[in-house]
């Protein structure tokens, strides 16, 4: 998971975007986001990258450089992006420049059109914040629009060293239990990332306790 402002790469507290600052990491030196992907690709043996794109989340530009930066020379990588999409159109941009290789991340406190969710590739942020939902669309109370890949996002978790939030992740995924489901947020170790697998997620975003070395190389 990559936190990216301004071509750097930052560490996410609770989802208050004002508060993030340059990331320090036992994996890597700086803040480069090529060079903390690289890090994190060769610390996990993952080549899915969720990147979340704070200039796009807070009004600005997709940072479309970045992205490219990160896929150059990378041919087996894959990123999963979160840059404010609020309908269709953002993710055919991405897919003009990008092909497949970019999944579009459609957060639920930023989607305005669920029709948008047919875009190929789609995957779902459900978005929490202190137990309140971020939901403009109200999408998830129609799980049948939902698409294959559905995250669940507790941003109050994130970087709190608070564990995963398994109860919200239940419920969700009670809805609709077919679909590819994800956590995010509160992963303190490897016993955390054991409770998560128990309770249905096939995999979880980490960033913070890979940064910190408290998720050890398997």
């Amino acid at each position: 998971m990559l936190d990216v402002r301004a071509g750097q790469v930052v560490r996410a507290v609770r989802g208050e975007r004002a508060a993030y600052r340059p990331v320090v990491s036992a994996l890597a030196a700086g803040s480069v986001p090529t060079v903390i992907a690289d890090a994190l690709a060769a610390h996990t043996g993952a080549d899915v990258l969720y990147v979340a794109d704070l200039d796009a989340l807070q009004g600005g530009a997709v940072q479309v450089d970045v992205l490219a930066a990160l896929l150059a020379g990378r041919p087996t990588r894959t990123l999963w992006v979160d840059a404010a999409l609020r309908d269709g159109a953002g993710a055919q941009a991405l897919a003009a420049r990008f092909g497949a290789r970019v999944r579009p991340v459609f957060g639920s406190e930023s989607l305005r059109d669920a029709a948008a969710l047919a875009s190929p590739g789609a995957i779902l942020s459900l978005d929490s914040r202190g137990g309140r939902p971020l939901d403009v669309s109200d999408i998830r109370t129609r799980p049948a629009a939902w698409p294959d890949t559905v995250i669940v996002m507790t941003l109050d978790r994130v970087g709190a060293a608070a564990g995963p939030d398994l109860e919200a992740f239940a419920r969700l995924r009670e809805r609709a239990p077919e679909r590819r489901w994800i956590g995010a947020g509160g992963i303190r170790d490897a016993s955390d990332l054991a409770a998560g697998a128990r309770a249905g997620a096939q995999a979880w975003l980490v960033a913070s306790a890979l940064h910190d070395g408290s998720l050890a190389q398997e």
